[in-house]
This record gives C-alpha cells, structure tokens and sequence, in this order.
C-alpha cells in the first residue's frame, strides 16, 4: 500500500495536483512512523523529499478545531524556516490550518500578533523561538509535535542549550523528530537524550535512483588566482553554480573584487540584512545571475532547482561536508558537476576525501573559454602540435 493512501482525501488529492507519482524512499519510511507518533532520527540525502515527509503527517495529525499551537518545526537559518513556511502555505491553502513564521531578523511584533491567532503550526529559528517563550507569547505545554529540520546544526553545541530549552518546556509525550543530511554520533547521543525509544531511518544516495550522474572534477589552481578562476566559470554557457566559500572574510573579499569586474555573482552571508538575502536568492533563483557565493552556514537547506555546478572554492573539511555540499547539484534526473578549486595546500585533503567519492574525481583545465577534460601538460603538447 502507497504511504499516501495512508492520508486523508484532501492531502491526496493535493498530492496527485502537484504532480507526484511515488513517494521517495524518506517519505516511505517516515510517514508511517510519524503517523504512529514516533519519536524518529532521519538521515537522508539534501533533496531528497525529507520536507514533505514529516510536513505531510504533521498536517495530518492537525486538529484544526484546536485553537493552539500543535506543532512547531525548527530551522538553523532564516532561509531554510522560510522554503519550510512556503511549502506548508501551499500544502494548506484552503484547508484553514494557519502557520506562523518566527524567526530573527522579522519584525517581532508581527509575529506576536500573528501568534494571537492562534495558528496551529509555528516555523521558526531557535533564537527567536526562544525570545518568544520568555517573553511568553509562544507557549509550548500544548504542542504535540516538533520537527528539528537540519538537526545536526540544531543539536551542534552552538545551538543545543536553546533547543534544551524548548524541548524541555514541551509536555513529556510529545512527538520529537530530526532530520538531516548528516547525523553523527554525538547528534546519535544527545537526540537519544531528549527522544523516548527513536526510530533510526538511514536513506543513503544508493536509494535514491532518479537522482542524476554526480560527475566530480577538479582544477588545479594558485590560492590567488580562485578569484579568477570563478569569475571565467561565470561566463559559462548554461551555468547555474553554487559556490562554496569556507571562512565569510575570504567570501567578502571575492564578492567586491567579483562585483568591481561586473561577473555575474551574488552572495549569501550571515551579515546580510533579510532584504539583501532575499534579492541575491531571486537573482540566483531567476537566472540573472550565474554564481552564488555562500559559506555552509548561510547556504543550509537552500534547495534551488536546475544548480548545473557545485562549485568547491575551498575544500570542505570532512568527506561528509563535500557529499552534502555536492548533493545540491544532480537533482531530478538531471546530471551535475562537483568542481574543486584545489591548490597546493588542500591536495592532501582533497586526496583524502576522494577515497569517499562513488567515482575517481575527473582533472580539467581551463583552454580557450571552457573547462575541459586533462592537464596543463594535455594543453602544453596540444599547442605544441600547433
């Protein structure tokens, strides 16, 4: 029996009019459990449907005769709680469930108003979560549900006291969920700590086959001249890159330089204002700029169709760090590029993250305005057949 079949009329009937034929292998796993009210640990892959598999039981298990906060699905970054409202405005439009978004850098007292309502779903960041509890505008005794989305980052020690926080001020048989790309086993313990007997959903990329070829490549480069370098890829035919920066100085300094050269970039930081965040992500989301510009933090749960390249300006820490950077690109059936800017001094990180990878990562060159397949010697004795 199809999981959906497991909801009622309205949700399917909205399922089949957005165009959906099976679900994904993490809403198979999780619907039924989050159903049975489960308490769930859930890794599964960036993109790989993990929203609409807790989004969709939670709606079911709304009793929108309530006049009360019931569930309250938390996000580490403004742009992830804000995709998270958009898909649940859309999957209850019409149906008289109301949600609220709360999250930092939006007009506080908005909120409080819209909380006066009593909207039956709240989407929010921890801090600001937080602020509206001891402020006693949000109360958390009657919500039933709560959805870490990104949990890694949620339960990582920058934010696991204002999740205790919030978890703690909860009644004791509600449901607790976590998803992510990436669960480690610190993540396993304090999840174990705060849950009452969780289910364990691991989905890898292996099940998930209408994902596209992931092709992963390299170019070696001088620190100096990643600048460059990215500047060149934005000139290319069809590109549509998300390029990832790791220190926010280095990503600040190649977006004036990038901007004075007028090449085709926008970027995504913690320092931007909400308005400056939401322009470069329609800039990026519309195709009038090629390359956007973001450090991990910034970029978590940005999920932006039609991303041709992952672009690795720095190499990433952990070979866990690549995939889930990687795992932007290749999205519904479509092929993708992995392409690391690899100098001197991250060849032996880049070595030893490769050993990870499904496939031998692919070296390129730069020759006459495209990134081909070989090396600066391929180029050197094909001029020199000239």
């Amino acid at each position: 029996m199809n999981v959906i079949d497991k909801l009622a009329i309205q949700w399917q009937e909205k399922w089949k009019k957005a165009g959906f034929e099976q679900p994904l292998p993490v809403q198979t796993e999780m619907i039924p459990e989050m159903l049975a009210g489960n308490d769930i640990v859930a890794q599964s892959p960036t993109g790989s449907g993990k929203t609409l598999a807790y989004v969709l039981p939670v709606l079911e298990r709304i009793n929108p005769e309530r006049q009360n906060v019931q569930a309250m699905i938390v996000a580490p970054s403004q742009e992830l709680a804000m995709q998270i409202v958009n898909v649940v405005r859309e999957w209850t439009a019409e149906t008289g469930i109301d949600v609220a978004q709360l999250i930092g850098g939006a007009n506080v007292q908005r909120q409080i108003e819209k909380l006066k309502k009593k909207p039956a779903i709240v989407v929010g960041t921890p801090g600001r979560l937080n602020e509206l509890v001891k402020s006693k505008k949000l109360k958390l005794h009657e919500i039933r549900m709560i959805v870490l989305d990104e949990g890694d980052q949620l339960l990582s020690r920058e934010h696991r006291e204002a999740m205790r926080n919030l978890i703690e001020k909860t009644q004791h048989d509600r449901q607790l969920v976590l998803v992510s790309a990436t669960v480690t086993e610190e993540i396993e313990l304090v999840a174990d700590r705060l849950m009452n007997h969780p289910t364990r959903i691991h989905i890898t990329q292996e099940d998930l086959p209408e994902f596209g070829k992931v092709t992963h490549s390299f170019v070696k480069i001088e620190e100096r001249d990643k600048t460059d370098m990215l500047r060149r890829l934005a000139y290319l035919k069809g590109m549509k890159g998300l390029a990832f920066i790791n220190n926010l100085d280095q990503l600040l300094m190649k977006e004036n330089k990038l901007n004075y050269r007028d090449a085709g970039v926008v970027a995504l930081h913690s320092e931007m204002k909400k308005e400056e965040r939401k322009q470069a992500l329609e800039a990026f989301h519309s195709g009038k700029v090629p390359i956007l510009l973001a450090t991990d933090v910034a970029a978590r749960g940005l999920d932006v169709e039609g991303v041709t390249h992952v672009i690795h300006v720095d190499v990433p820490q952990t070979p866990e760090q690549y995939l889930h950077r990687s795992g932007r690109t290749a999205r519904a059936g479509a092929d993708g590029e992995a392409l690391t800017l690899l100098s001197y001094a991250d060849e032996r990180q880049y070595k030893r993250i490769s050993k990870e990878l499904p496939a031998r990562p692919v070296q390129k060159v730069w020759d006459r305005g495209n990134l081909i397949e070989g090396s600066s010697k391929t180029i050197a004795k094909k001029g020199s057949r000239k």
